[in-house]
């Protein structure tokens, strides 16, 4: 459902900022800061300056340029974000580009990532709950500023959706079935894949999504394991709400679903869209990506029963 992965500079220098650099960049938007206290650069794309415990630098790293990722799609989403203090996200401080490196100034995100804490039970459905209720507001804000922008791919109307999970069902059961051993169903790929295609709803929501608000990008207290809020909004598109189900099991999706739908409960054309972009995400991992295969084929065997 996105841009492929290609890098468009791989061979580009990638330095590390000094110190000053880094300083001077920030103070163009912030009256005052101090040190770089951290450097992180886990995110990959993005390498990360932390400065005095609570500011943050994020340069887009030039080898890691993509179709898919831009800090100015991140800076727009975090900038539309602003206006709803109930989503918590960094608050943007500064966009710009020095030199040849764009970069965002932001305030850190308090807490920790969900994946770097044990978060088991009650408390892991805790947080799924409210990170559930976080992508509903999210996904229900007003979406003309997201349609109207260069900056988000994807797919804007119910026939470009619909095409689109159609070649992306095809492509996955061709590379299963070129795969020995790889299916492990009762029902054949290509069967699931029409079984799929014949649930989709006349009309469908296609809003803009974070693309993975999984444990990586949603954080939470260490100490109390509360879901605090979501980072990293750069692989931003547009589609179907049920493509940000972003965490592992089949239980962490039901968890999510039920906050999603605290509040305002969805309707069964959502739940029948929700199940069809679960089963094409989940085939695509399978077809695509070996890490994930046996955590996929387990959601899969879930999915399966819940089809008519």
């Amino acid at each position: 459902m996105l841009p492929s992965d290609t890098y468009s500079q791989p061979n580009a220098a990638d330095p590390v900022l000094e110190e000053r650099t880094v300083l001077d960049i920030v103070r163009r938007h912030v009256v005052r800061c101090s040190a770089v206290t951290r450097i992180d650069e886990t995110g990959g794309e993005a390498r990360v300056y932390v400065l005095d415990d609570n500011l943050v630098l994020k340069v887009q790293r030039p080898h890691q340029l993509r179709p898919r990722t831009s800090l100015a799609k991140e800076a727009f989403f975090l900038q539309q974000l602003a206006a709803y203090p109930d989503i918590v996200v960094p608050h943007v401080l500064g966009y710009g580009r020095h030199d040849n490196l764009e970069y965002i100034v932001m305030t850190q995100m308090p807490g920790v990532p969900a994946l770097t804490v044990e978060l088991t039970g009650g408390p892991r459905r805790d947080v799924l709950h409210q990170l559930g209720r976080t992508l509903r507001r999210l996904h229900s804000m007003p979406q003309a500023p997201f349609y109207d922008s260069a900056l988000f791919p994807g797919n804007r109307t119910q026939d470009a959706f619909v095409a689109r999970v159609r070649a992306d069902l095809t492509h996955a059961v061709q590379v299963i079935g070129a795969t020995p051993n790889l299916w492990q169903l009762g029902v054949s790929p290509a069967d699931l894949a029409s079984r799929v295609l014949a649930t989709l709803p006349a009309a469908v929501d296609l809003v803009a999504l974070h693309s993975n608000p999984g444990p990586v990008h949603t954080f939470v207290q260490p100490e109390t394991l509360d879901f605090v809020g979501l980072i990293d909004f750069g692989d931003a598109y547009i589609s179907h709400p049920a493509l940000d189900w972003r965490w592992p099991t089949h239980a962490d999706r039901v968890a999510l679903l039920q906050g999603y739908g605290d509040e305002t409960p969805v309707t069964d054309e959502f739940m029948a869209a929700w199940r069809a972009a679960l089963v094409l995400s989940d085939m695509s991992a399978l077809a695509t990506r070996p890490e994930t295969r046996p955590q996929a084929l387990e959601r899969l065997r879930d999915l399966c029963m819940t089809l008519t």
